[in-house]
């Protein structure tokens, strides 16, 4: 399996996710590409029953029209009142074409609608707690020369609030309470959603799993 070389293209067409990956890759001297960066890329069609199934499809679509090893990831929110939605949907939970606030706003309408409540002893002084809930990100590293994968996944734990707070992130980081750090994902400093953060968590096995191959 190839190793991370000065550049890694990253199979993403998101924005918040190619920036929360460079900013990664900088503290190793590695330069980020995403899809945005290349024309004439195939179509993805994301139709995986799990995160791991739709990283596969994404590095190995993407990689063998660049032949370049991709990096690609498949990521999500699963809140346990809602059975684990929205899963693999949760970028269009809303529909297709959802924006970050259409999703939002559907997945407190949907908590909203079943009575979902954490009891207030189980809360900090001042959290409203809909339900637990974490972002579960899926890496997977795909090499088109031999055809392989190294693939890892990472989680987040924390509680779905019934107010979004926080202006950076994207995607539903303002509606997750990390009881660790205090606040919703959406507060967070890069450097903390780094070291507590789904994605950050699965890169770093990334990483040391390609360390010991070295």
């Amino acid at each position: 399996m190839t190793q991370l070389s000065e550049r890694i293209v990253v199979a993403t067409q998101n924005q918040g996710k190619t920036a929360e990956f460079r900013h990664a890759f900088a503290k190793l001297g590695i330069a980020v590409e995403s899809m945005a960066d290349y024309e004439g890329l195939p179509d993805i069609v994301e139709d995986g029953s799990t995160f791991a199934d739709n990283a596969r499809i994404k590095a190995r679509i993407v990689g063998d029209a660049l032949g370049l090893a991709v990096l690609a990831d498949d990521s999500g929110l699963c809140v346990d009142a809602l059975g684990g939605a929205p899963g693999v949907y949760s970028a269009r939970y809303a529909g297709a074409g959802a924006t970050d606030a259409d999703n939002n706003a559907k997945l407190l309408a949907e908590l909203a609608r079943i009575g979902a409540r954490v009891p207030a002893d189980e809360l900090p002084g001042g959290v409203e707690g809909l339900s637990a809930g974490r972002f579960v990100c899926a890496l997977a590293l795909y090499d088109p020369a031999s055809g392989t994968f190294v693939e890892t996944e990472g989680t987040m734990d924390g509680m779905i609030v019934a107010s979004p707070s926080g202006e950076g992130g994207f995607g539903y980081d303002p509606l997750l309470y990390i009881p660790e750090s205090g606040q919703t994902v959406a507060q967070m400093s890069k450097d903390e959603k780094q070291r507590l953060g789904h994605r950050g968590r699965a890169l770093a096995k990334l990483l040391e799993l390609l360390a010991s191959r070295a």
